[in-house]
């Protein structure tokens, strides 16, 4: 059951309920080990992808994505490198707790106009760094993705859409890694996110339908919460 419920809530996640993500990796995590969950998972996440931006396909600030995505690359392989080396402890304890922090400011800062964050360079790579080393080594990538997104203050639509492509590109990136140098995604994974994807379907659909009715105040309120409860749940985990 556990499996069905973390798929479901991936396509929640997917839809536009961001910050939900850590729950799919510990449920993952809870049934599999920690490194074999990483290899069911991305097959799903790309599904989860594709249909997210076939959904928002008309919402995406693609100069958004050309500025982070060179970057994130690179931490992408600066994970791939050394992400084995690092003990998993120290790592989640580190990450969760600069969320923690950064979204504490974003949730004091709100009624400031910060947009102008989001064009300094050494914030957009510091993010950058950040989401491709976390998203390769513990998928804690979506903390820091929705961090920057909201120092943007753009419509909920435009939020979703334009984080849907950079994510689509950063697992599709991700998945010749897990296959080839990891090992992550095999056959008997794959498999396995063949029989989750129906639970990963329903949740995404759940969602789109759900995400309607949240006005795009609440929805800003929504990411800073749940990603400062998310930075929470790793550090005690």
């Amino acid at each position: 059951m556990l499996p069905f419920i973390a798929a479901f809530i991936l396509g929640l996640t997917k839809a536009g309920f961001k910050g939900l993500g850590f729950f799919v990796v510990v449920l993952l995590a809870i049934i599999y080990d920690a490194k074999a969950s990483t290899g069911i998972l991305m097959p799903l996440l790309i599904l989860a992808d594709i249909m997210a931006i076939t959904y928002y396909k008309k919402h995406v600030h693609w100069d958004v994505l050309w500025k982070l995505l060179p970057v994130i690359v690179i931490g992408i392989l600066i994970g791939v490198i050394v992400g084995d080396s690092i003990p998993i402890d120290i790592f989640k304890n580190l990450m969760a707790t600069i969320i923690l922090i950064s979204g504490i400011s974003m949730f004091v800062l709100d009624k400031i106009d910060i947009k102008d964050i989001s064009d300094n360079k050494i914030f957009s790579w510091t993010i950058g760094l950040a989401t491709g080393f976390t998203t390769m080594v513990g998928n804690l990538a979506g903390g820091f993705a929705n961090l920057y997104f909201l120092t943007l203050k753009v419509p909920k639509n435009i939020f979703i859409g334009t984080s849907a492509w950079l994510f689509f590109f950063v697992n599709l990136i991700k998945l010749p890694f897990h296959v080839f140098v990891w090992g992550t995604v095999n056959t008997s994974s794959f498999q396995t996110s063949l029989n989750l994807a129906p639970s990963l379907i329903i949740g995404f659909l759940c969602g789109i339908y759900l995400v309607k009715f949240i006005p795009n105040g609440i929805f800003r309120k929504y990411i800073i919460v749940v990603t400062i409860i998310g930075a929470i749940l790793i550090l005690c985990k």
